[in-house]
């Protein structure tokens, strides 16, 4: 995965700049630092381990359970910094946050963002189960109502060919908006994920073309 050899550590007094970032995502989670023991513990372990000045070496998520799963690891061109592609377990910042740079990194994946929102939406409760008066919300009902979700999908779509049809840039913008949240609405009732999208789209990048 990372041969250790090829990484600069002297450049750093014995440390490498490790950037970790969502593997799902792309959002930057986090920056610290590795030495060589931090890294043979990570791709020993599978992972992340990093090297503090205060803290000396530390597993994340010993203490608090949001470790970072291991999916890759690339050097820079110089060889002094480490790109770590991880799945974490929780928030990478100490604040709770799932970045330590907040929302400016985490809006980098805005469709991410939403399909987490519709994730929540199916563990809030059942209609049955809200207090009298209050109406689930859109999103809730849309995953309750598989008449309903399928039409909304057949009306954006057909927004959308009508705006693309008008050359209406910006409604066009909007009406794929709706069809997407729709879409993935469909989806998560459906069993599938946004993950397994991403992961078709990622095995059709460099095929053949048709």
């Amino acid at each position: 995965m990372l041969d250790l050899d090829t990484l600069d550590f002297a450049k750093g007094s014995g440390l490498v700049t490790v950037v970790a970032q969502d593997a799902e995502s792309g959002a930057v989670l986090m920056v610290a630092h590795a030495d060589r023991e931090a890294l043979e513990r990570t791709l020993a372990t599978g992972e992340m381990h990093y090297r503090s000045r205060t803290r000396g070496l530390w597993h994340k998520g010993a203490t608090s359970g949001n470790v970072q799963q291991v999916v890759s690891l690339h050097s820079d061109c110089d060889g002094d910094a480490v790109l770590a592609r991880v799945r974490s377990d929780g928030p990478a910042c100490h604040t709770g946050s799932r970045s330590c740079f907040g929302e400016p990194a985490l809006a980098a994946d805005v469709i991410g963002s939403l399909d987490a929102t519709i994730v929540a939406r199916m563990h809030d409760a059942g209609a049955d189960e809200l207090p009298a008066g209050e109406r689930p919300s859109y999103t809730r009902r849309l995953l309750g109502d598989r008449n309903l979700r399928l039409k909304k999908i057949g009306e954006e779509s057909a927004e959308l060919v009508t705006a693309c049809a008008d050359g209406d840039a910006s409604r066009a913008a909007e009406e794929c908006a709706d069809l997407l949240y729709h879409a993935f609405v469909a989806l998560r009732a459906a069993g599938g994920s946004l993950q397994r999208v991403r992961a078709v789209l990622g095995a059709r990048v460099g095929a053949p073309r048709r």
